[in-house]
């Protein structure tokens, strides 16, 4: 899969639906800034927390999205790897299935 191509045209998708459901996306929005401050926990941290969840409920374009956000959070692999671990064993084959796809758009992710 061409993680970059598919966020690519995720985004595409989301800006079509965005052009009919502006309000929709603002709230999201304006949800989405304030859950990523930085506080008790650091963004990295919160990131990591929807890549599980992103992971748990098998969103490709969830995945793509933090995965993405994970990178520019200077990620390093090894912690991607053991977040990842823990995915794996809390949701078991299916986890690890999608887990693998995440460190796939991580390992391509950085090399953009």
């Amino acid at each position: 899969m061409d993680w970059n191509k598919f966020l690519s045209e995720t985004k595409s998708c989301f800006n079509t639906l965005e052009q009919e459901t502006p309000d929709t996306f603002k709230g999201f929005g304006i949800m989405g800034k304030e859950a990523k401050k930085n506080g008790a926990l650091s963004e990295k941290t919160k990131e990591l927390i929807a890549l599980g969840i992103a992971i748990a409920t098998r969103c490709d374009s969830c995945i793509a999205f933090h995965v993405k956000s994970l990178v520019r959070l200077e990620t390093s692999r090894a912690e991607m790897i053991e977040a990842l671990s823990m995915c794996s064993f809390m949701g078991g084959g299916p986890s690890i299935a999608f887990s693998a796809k995440a460190l796939e758009a991580f390992d391509q992710f950085n090399q953009s």
